[in-house]
């Protein structure tokens, strides 16, 4: 996750994050990126079932009854797992969470735990009455999934009045006074919609935006086509980014973030490295601290059915059940080969990644992805857009001298 308005627009500073001793239990939500610890913020997938069709969904989603999900004790065990690791975070998903009926009731057990919760959802359920629901319970911060503007949304989702339907969730979030954001997974259908996104978010004064790359996992395997070049990547960063600083510069402090490609924190700094060397210095201590890629480290995923995961999009490797253990057992089991590699893959990444000076900030980026185009978690991932120049493989010189 970079934080583009708190790197490039300057919102946060390396004292904001020191000032709390960059412990994960003391740090606000916004600079828990930054924490030492690296305790995981942990995406629980409540249950499977979704009311949405979308292409690039990671669960493979479908509007039918599943089994096998953890029941409400079974949940609340987890939870008391989370809460006694340490984890900071529990992020509610889906499938759509709003579909399980005792979220409300788990959400409350959760913050009476100590953790924070939040909750990732499609938005077409938040009624106004559901809203009050959310408000009661203390929910830390609701993102709201939107692929584009009302034409390319609904054809993304599969359903037709999926845009009003979520933006009249938004709506009653707002009003409410719940904090909300946006999360936009970009690819060559809905690139186009960016800059109306940012017109979106200011008109409707929501306060965040999460632009997703693409993570070839689930359904979203057969997007993998529909991703977008590395130069075309490189053009919609520079356009977020531009996007961003206008409106801080119009006097609308945006909170922006790009997520799932760590290339983006040095594309960020080698741009601020031309334009303000100074904040340029300070952006590069913060991106040391947020080491990149956490999968497995400072994320992890709790499944429908109990399995553990590093991250929500990559299921072909499980460490074990909460079912069977608890989180912490899992979590912290050294005989599990591949979790201990990857709380250390900057020593086992191969290729470009291996020789890349960008590899304690990046982390080695997306196995996931490198896995699904390769065959190989330790391959590079492909959606790296960075040229060789620029990780220090060739030296920058002009084309007329090489």
């Amino acid at each position: 996750m970079i934080g583009i308005s708190k790197l490039y627009c300057g919102t946060v500073e390396p004292s904001d994050a020191i000032r709390y001793g960059r412990d994960s239990g003391k740090l606000p939500s916004h600079l828990l990126q930054f924490s030492k610890d690296k305790k995981p913020v942990v995406v629980w997938n409540v249950g499977q079932r979704c009311n949405l069709k979308c292409v690039h969904c990671y669960s493979q989603s479908k509007d039918i009854e599943y089994s096998g999900e953890l029941t409400t004790k079974e949940a609340k065990d987890m939870i008391d797992g989370l809460a006694e690791y340490g984890a900071p975070v529990i992020l509610f998903s889906g499938g759509e969470p709003l579909m399980r009926d005792d979220l409300m009731e788990l959400i409350a057990y959760a913050k009476e735990k100590g953790l924070r919760a939040v909750i990732s959802t499609n938005g077409t359920m938040i009624t106004e009455e559901k809203g009050e629901e959310l408000k009661k319970f203390g929910l830390s911060y609701v993102g709201i999934s939107l692929d584009g503007l009302k034409e390319t949304n609904d054809k993304f989702r599969g359903i037709e009045g999926a845009f009003d339907d979520a933006l009249m969730g938004i709506r009653n979030c707002l009003k409410l006074g719940i904090k909300v954001g946006l999360r936009f997974t970009i690819n060559k259908r809905n690139a186009q919609d960016i800059p109306g996104i940012f017109e979106l978010i200011e008109r409707e004064k929501i306060p965040r935006v999460c632009f997703y790359h693409l993570v070839y996992s689930g359904r979203g395997s057969r997007l993998m086509e529909e991703d977008l070049t590395h130069e075309e990547t490189r053009k919609v960063v520079d356009l977020i980014i531009d996007k961003t600083k206008a409106a801080h510069d119009r006097g609308n402090p945006l909170e922006v973030l790009t997520v799932d490609n760590h290339a983006d924190g040095p594309y960020i700094y080698q741009r601020l490295l031309k334009e303000d060397p100074k904040r340029a210095a300070e952006v590069l201590e913060l991106l040391k601290w947020n080491e990149g890629n956490s999968s497995g480290h400072g994320l992890a995923c709790v499944s429908w059915d109990g399995a553990v995961h590093a991250d929500q999009f990559w299921r072909e490797h499980t460490f074990g059940n909460v079912r069977e253990r608890k989180f912490g057992e899992i979590w912290e089991d050294k005989s599990n080969e591949l979790l201990m590699k990857l709380k250390e893959k900057k020593n086992y990444v191969t290729g470009r990644c291996s020789k890349c000076k960008w590899l304690d900030i990046c982390g080695g980026n997306f196995r996931a992805r490198a896995e699904s185009v390769h065959g190989d978690i330790w391959e590079p991932d492909p959606a790296c857009y960075l040229t060789d120049e620029e990780i220090g493989l060739v030296a920058d010189v002009p084309l007329a001298v090489r």
